[in-house]
């Protein structure tokens, strides 16, 4: 299948028996998973969101409320749901992939076989960090810098690279700043929970929090790293993925 604007398959697999859609953390693109096609199997087709205002959708003025995400999102991912899927979603990717599941049920629509979510609190715990999207420009990137350390070296410090990844940063800062947590039916697909031993903003029962959105399995893994974890204990993260979409 030919990938839209918000979808690219970086290593096709038309006999995959799963697709596995990764969502990417706040300020992200779809080259955060750039490395995992090569790690997994061809039983697994890696299909990375591109949310508008970044990489090759950088003219796009990228979202800043979650609700309308969500219905654009969905709509993009219907004609990929016509085989066995499953969410992966980082910190804001988690909350983003879980409101696209819950639409999802909502609207009687395939479900996710497996919701992968990773680095980020459950959904109904009140936000305790002190909120950063109506920061004047410096201080907003500074106090990400600081409070997450995910903005890299050679875009910290080239100006230009900045001010391009300001915009999309505080769109998405100001999504997940600006959510609010509405009750609804559990999901009826398990949830497996990934956090990261290091990880200073993220706690563990904050993460055990995740099992009252499921009635089917919740499983808890904590992975060496921050909370960036993805990136520094990739193979170990892809195994376990893996392993819960084959046990």
């Amino acid at each position: 299948m030919r990938a839209n604007a918000w979808v690219t398959i970086p290593k096709p697999q038309p006999q995959a028996q799963v697709r596995l859609f990764c969502f990417p953390y706040a300020g992200g693109g779809a080259t955060v998973f750039r490395t995992w096609p090569a790690l997994l199997p061809p039983t697994i087709e890696l299909c990375a969101i591109q949310l508008p205002g970044r990489e090759t959708r950088l003219r796009e003025t990228p979202f800043d409320q979650l609700e309308p995400l969500v219905q654009a999102l969905a709509v993009a991912l219907y004609p990929y749901l016509d085989r066995p899927f499953a969410f992966y979603g980082h910190s804001l990717g988690a909350l983003i992939s879980y409101e696209v599941a819950r639409h999802l049920q909502r609207v009687r629509a395939p479900l996710p076989q497996q919701l992968f979510v990773a680095a980020r609190q459950a959904p109904h715990l009140p936000w305790a960090e002190s909120p950063l999207h109506q920061l004047p420009t410096a201080d907003f990137l500074s106090a990400v810098q600081q409070r997450y350390g995910g903005i890299p070296a050679a875009v910290w410090e080239d100006a230009e690279l900045m001010a391009l990844v300001q915009p999309q940063l505080r769109a998405d800062f100001t999504l997940l700043e600006t959510y609010l947590y509405r009750a609804d039916q559990a999901l009826a697909c398990p949830i497996t929970v990934f956090g990261g031993h290091n990880d200073q903003t993220v706690t563990q029962p904050a993460l055990a929090a995740w099992s009252e959105h499921t009635s089917a399995l919740c499983k808890i893994h904590l992975l060496p790293g921050d909370h960036f974890f993805l990136n520094q204990a990739t193979p170990a993260l892809l195994q376990l993925i893996q392993a819960a979409l084959f046990r």
